[in-house]
């Protein structure tokens, strides 16, 4: 079909693409999908010449079948901390604060076993119940609903609830599928939580509002990707302090570009634009001078990308990008490897690290390369904000994207985000790794922060790690968390141990290499 037709075709069928049409666009081309008769049946046009994609098309898929288990929710063991919530990274597990007789009301919806099965869901709790009635104010139910057709059954909800045991992994059956799809329809038709249950001090909280959800489920990402969960809680603390209508992405090519934009479906609320592997700040630049022209000062840019973007062929764009001055945010999503094109190594992996480019053989025994450290990189460029975090830390990551956002200039913030398959561990324990990142001294924790003064020292702060003045962490059971602690747990270093578990020669170099990255660190922030 050439140009001409196309045109024609669409005129005659109202398929105008600049028109946004989001109900054709959700009865025609996604019901296709969804029916697998798209690829025969759907005529080529604009639409998809011009990869337009609305927004959030991916509340529209189905992932209930992927996965054998779903949550279960123990309500009676919850104390309302929402970190479940905060690192589910296909927003699948969702929150609300509703006042105690209106839940009772809605319930009358439902079907009564539907009613008893919902009535599970809902947990009394100090933070939303009593706290509110010492106050006079009128309390608060805390709900829990997961969206079956969004969860793809990873368990690092499980993983989040912690000590707290209120979350558990169950079979599926026809019985519950159908019970946890009416529960959260219910969720959907109760209102916002209102403002007086959101602590602001509590950081966690913010994603029970409506605004901070501008990541949506239904995104292609791997089960339990540490990504995804990274793009959530950055996107809920722009869209909660600035509003969803006030944010904005430009995406380097990677996974979150794969998961992000896999047509029709895309998890963005917020407009969010694609470009080239090594030229996503370039873009940004471009869009963030134009906004400037239109008077749009106070939006927030951010461009997303990998290690492999942002620290190899994109380094020199992103160099560009910070000594420009431009008010533009970056957040390097940092898996130490290119998970895209099929887990080879990159300047971010570590000493030893067994990936392709630089696999574990006879002759070379993993990277021997140490690892580039874009943090101090970036600290160089002159009044740059710099962060260091991970998703395991929340507050730490809330701040550091707060503090981003209202910097007024270029920040970085670099986010440990493990990935399964490239790593080598399960599909639930993106949490755990990331702490265990940060305790082993593999990614230190920091800011750095030109406002705070005029000197390295009084700028950086490594708050958040621990045991800040010592070399290696040691637990209270008097375990020593050092890099071969950290490598011990993941696939990717399996074969620098031998039989009876000692390290090999290649991967206490890379425990030297952390340890000198971090006694730099100390020394730049005067605490040792």
């Amino acid at each position: 079909m050439n140009n001409a037709d196309i045109k024609t075709n669409h005129v005659a069928n109202n398929h105008d693409p600049l028109a946004l049409d989001l109900a054709d666009f959700r009865d025609r081309i996604l019901k296709a999908y969804g029916n697998g008769s798209a690829e025969k049946d759907l005529p080529a046009d604009l639409g998809t010449a011009t990869s337009w994609i609305p927004a959030a098309t991916g509340n529209y898929r189905d992932f209930s079948y992927i996965a054998p288990e779903l949550p279960e929710f123990l309500s009676n063991k919850c104390v309302g901390c929402m970190e479940c919530v905060t690192e589910c990274p296909d927003t699948a597990i969702l929150a609300k604060v509703v006042p105690a007789e209106m839940y009772e009301r809605a319930l009358v919806e439902i079907d009564e076993q539907a009613r008893g099965f919902a009535r599970q869901q809902i947990s009394k709790t100090t933070k939303y119940y009593d706290v509110p009635v010492k106050k006079g104010e009128q309390p608060g139910m805390f709900m829990i609903a997961v969206d079956p057709a969004k969860c793809k059954g990873c368990g690092e909800c499980v993983v989040a609830c912690g000590d707290h045991d209120a979350l558990r992994m169950v079979r599926k059956t026809e019985e519950n599928l159908d019970l946890t799809r009416q529960t959260f329809s219910l969720y959907e038709k109760l209102p916002a939580t209102p403002k007086i249950y959101i602590q602001e001090k509590v950081l966690a909280d913010m994603m029970l509002s409506h605004d901070a959800m501008l990541y949506t489920g239904g995104a292609g990402s791997c089960m339990g990707c540490g990504e995804a969960t990274a793009l959530r809680m950055m996107l809920a603390s722009t869209g909660y302090l600035y509003g969803p209508e006030n944010t904005g992405i430009v995406a380097a090519t990677g996974c979150n570009t794969v998961y992000g934009s896999t047509y029709p479906y895309t998890p963005y609320r917020t407009p969010w634009t694609n470009s080239l592997f090594e030229n996503a700040p370039a873009v940004a630049m471009g869009v963030r001078g134009r906004w400037n022209q239109m008077g749009w000062h106070d939006k927030k840019l951010w461009v997303v990308g990998g290690d492999g973007a942002m620290l190899d062929i994109g380094f020199q764009s992103l160099s560009r990008m910070l000594m420009s001055g431009m008010d533009i945010n970056v957040i390097v999503l940092d898996t130490q490897v290119y998970s895209n094109t099929g887990g080879q190594s990159s300047t971010a992996s570590f000493v030893s690290q067994d990936a392709k480019m630089s696999s574990v053989g006879k002759s070379h025994h993993g990277k021997s390369e140490r690892r580039k450290e874009l943090a101090q990189i970036v600290m160089m460029h002159p009044d740059v904000f710099v962060a260091q975090t991970t998703c395991a830390h929340i507050n730490h990551f809330y701040r550091a994207i707060a503090a981003a956002n209202s910097y007024p200039g270029p920040a970085l913030v670099n986010v440990y985000t493990p990935c399964q398959p490239e790593h080598g561990i399960a599909d639930n324990m993106s949490l755990h790794q990331a702490k265990l990142a940060a305790d082993s001294r593999a990614f230190p924790l920091l800011i750095y922060d030109p406002s705070k003064g005029e000197t390295i020292a009084e700028r950086l702060s490594l708050q958040g790690n621990p045991a800040m003045r010592d070399d290696w962490f040691k637990t209270s059971a008097d375990e020593t968390i050092d890099f071969v602690s950290f490598a011990r747990t993941e696939g990717r270093f399996a074969k620098q141990f031998n039989a009876d578990g000692t390290p090999s020669p290649e991967l206490l170099k890379a425990q030297e290499d952390r340890r000198k990255n971090w006694r730099l660190l100390q020394e730049l922030a005067r605490v040792r």
